[in-house]
């Protein structure tokens, strides 16, 4: 069984962000499983015939070996509810197939769509995604993500987004966030009301 999956954005037939998903797919079986000989993703992933246009989602399965790659449409989430779940031991460096632990906590959000992971005090990630806040002059994300996310890694590295410690206390000082992950981009993620956290 695969251990550890990307999940790549594939619009209008290109795959996007592959530098970020390269860099982590390199981390992972660098630090998991000690293994610094890498194929090239771009090389790898060959889309097939009619896939090229609209916006799909492309799973890359993996441990010591690529195992599969799948093609599938994006299934867009609804969040128009959050709420902020506590866990100290969780731990969700890597983008593993296994999320059971995730799953545990994200059935503890009651009658919300989606949780948001307080870590040691610390504001994490949603279920599915990193979290950028808007303070009224730039967003940000917090540096203590449970997942560096490769959309996340694009934004920093544009400087699009900044990152700051933010915990639970600091909500109020938002006007705004946003949900971002390899399929929902800073400029097209649906903007919500801070309200929508329920602590």
């Amino acid at each position: 069984m695969s251990r550890y999956i990307e999940t790549i954005q594939l619009l209008n037939g290109v795959l996007l962000n592959l530098e970020f998903h390269q860099l982590r797919f390199e981390r992972t079986r660098k630090e998991e499983l000690g293994i610094t000989n890498h194929p090239r993703l771009a090389e790898c992933i060959t889309v097939p015939k009619g896939l090229d246009t609209g916006k799909l989602k492309c799973r890359v399965s993996y441990g010591a070996m690529i195992e599969l790659i799948e093609f599938e449409p994006e299934r867009f989430r609804q969040v128009h509810t959050l709420k902020l779940v506590y866990s100290d031991t969780i731990a969700y460096g890597f983008k593993y197939a296994d999320r059971s632990e995730l799953e545990a906590l994200f059935q503890q959000r009651g009658d919300c769509d989606d949780i948001l992971v307080v870590k040691n005090g610390a504001i994490g990630d949603s279920f599915y995604a990193n979290i950028v806040f808007w303070d009224g002059e730039s967003w940000l994300t917090p540096d203590t993500p449970l997942l560096p996310g490769t959309m996340r890694a694009s934004l920093l590295n544009r400087n699009l987004i900044r990152e700051a410690f933010i915990t639970p206390q600091d909500l109020n000082k938002f006007q705004k966030f946003k949900l971002i992950n390899a399929m929902n981009d800073l400029e097209h993620a649906p903007e919500i009301p801070m309200e929508s956290i329920h602590l």
